[in-house]
């Protein structure tokens, strides 16, 4: 058994930071021979070309696997194990596996499909560790209180929700082993120790939560966990445990859009902030090209807090071609929301 390979579950809603501790793993891998496997929810891979543009060693191309237009934790079978056997089968396997999934996907199903005998023999879930985003927590984007509803579930496990935002962060928190509560620079000492509070209450026994800015967190702590989490389903609830529910992504909608040159990145980013608080949009990532400008924009949104840094060059073999995910709740104008964007960016 101790020669099995050991994998670790990054988990977390979207625009927790996930890439980003995903980067910093790689950039401090000392040797080992990581495999990545990278899920989105929508059919434009953005995460797997922030990945590859980090510019280390351990970014090889073909280490880095995308699952791209749906939640893993939905295609399990169809998408996730031939992944997981085709890195294990190569004649050079990985000394570590790190799976990001999509930030809308249950940690839990995933975790489960380790405990298939194909996959059980060799590898084995080292950790799940959930990214938290922790300003979006302080402003009640998940929950307005996250202890008392912890006791609230505590006392009724059938209590049912109205926020799918909410089902989806509790059952991360609850599959993990570890939790890195992010972005702590953007809250003072008594919201961070608020909102830490907070978290812990949701946790398992056990479970340690580090606070970390931009994903940085020592790799001594992040892996070597050795949960063996695949023998511990039944310590990690889900709430679709309790209601025998099937995860929907119904509440949830996605689609990508290509944009012109960007000149003036800034002013394009001042212009988005209203479209995303009219329409409550929930996550805006992609890349810009910027006249002049020889490597191309990544641009980073949850909700109206924006980010934006330049990765890589452009390559010669690849068109100059700017694009965004746009990712809301279920109803979103898509329509709307494209003229917004567009006109945002024609400024």
């Amino acid at each position: 058994m101790s020669a099995r390979i050991p994998a670790t579950v990054v988990t977390g809603f979207l625009g927790a930071g996930k890439t980003s501790l995903l980067r910093h793993v790689l950039e401090t891998a000392n040797g080992r021979r990581f495999a990545v496997v990278i899920n989105e929810f929508g059919d434009l891979g953005i995460d797997r070309e922030i990945v590859m543009g980090c510019g280390v060693p351990a970014c090889r191309a073909d280490d880095i696997v995308e699952l791209a237009n749906g939640c893993i934790c939905c295609t399990v079978a169809d998408d996730f194990l031939p992944a997981i056997r085709g890195l294990i089968d190569r004649p050079d396997p990985p000394d570590h596996i790190v799976i990001e999934t999509s930030g809308l996907a249950l940690p839990k199903p995933l975790v489960k499909a380790f405990a298939w005998p194909e996959v059980r023999a060799r590898v084995t879930v080292d950790g799940v560790i959930a990214v938290v985003d922790a300003a979006a927590v302080a402003a009640g984007r998940f929950a307005d209180d996250p202890a008392a509803l912890a006791r609230r579930r505590a006392a009724d496990p059938s209590l049912d929700h109205d926020n799918p935002l909410e089902e989806v962060f509790e059952d991360q928190l609850a599959c993990a082993d570890l939790v890195v509560l992010n972005k702590r620079d953007l809250l003072d000492g008594a919201a961070r120790a608020r909102v830490a509070a907070g978290i812990a209450a949701a946790l398992r026994r056990g479970v340690k939560v580090v606070a970390s800015e931009h994903g940085r967190v020592p790799v001594q702590a992040l892996l070597g966990i050795d949960a063996a989490a695949e023998d511990d389903l039944a310590g990690r609830k889900s709430h679709h445990d309790a209601l025998g529910l099937d995860h929907d992504h119904d509440d949830f909608a996605s689609f990508w859009l290509p944009l012109p040159p960007v000149a003036d990145p800034e002013a394009l980013v001042r212009r988005l902030r209203p479209v995303v608080a009219a329409h409550d949009i929930l996550r805006v990532k992609g890349f810009l090209d910027v006249p002049g400008k020889a490597r191309r924009l990544v641009v980073q949104g949850v909700g109206a807090r924006f980010d934006f840094y330049f990765d890589r060059d452009w390559r010669a073999d690849e068109k100059r071609q700017g694009a965004f995910v746009v990712i809301g709740r279920s109803g979103l104008d898509r329509v709307a929301v494209e003229s917004a964007i567009r006109a945002a960016a024609a400024g």
